[in-house]
């Protein structure tokens, strides 16, 4: 395996700044985990319940995004009307560990982090 320099990592064309910018907008790991919390595929209407801040847009690109990238799976049934049903690859269970470890982090710094911007002044950048 190739060694990849650090700085290489900054250069936009970088596969793995581009991986991250994919999996970390903002609402790629909230469908991810809220995916995995379900046993079954989920249909669309579903997870547009399941987080009803997203818009029915966002959602439709979000999953196109991470079908694109092998994270979701879309299936489409010949029925009237059609029945469309999305689950989990085997490369998005492989990222959950990852995922995990993270809103594990993120639970237990919260307080601390939330603490310091209500230190900030307003405006302060």
């Amino acid at each position: 395996m190739q060694k990849v320099r650090f700085d290489e990592y900054l250069v936009p064309a970088c596969p793995i700044r581009q991986i991250l910018a994919r999996i970390s907008d903002k609402w790629s790991l909230l469908v991810l985990y809220t995916m995995r919390t379900r046993p079954d595929a989920m249909r669309f209407g579903d997870l547009r319940h399941a987080i009803p801040d997203i818009s029915q847009k966002m959602l439709a690109n979000t999953l196109r995004t991470l079908e694109e990238d092998g994270y979701v799976s879309r299936k489409v049934y010949a029925e009237v009307p059609p029945r469309v049903e999305y689950s989990l690859t085997e490369r998005a269970f492989s990222l959950m560990p990852h995922i995990d470890a993270l809103i594990k982090w993120s639970e237990e710094n919260m307080k601390a982090i939330l603490d310091d911007r209500r230190k900030q002044p307003a405006g302060d950048v």
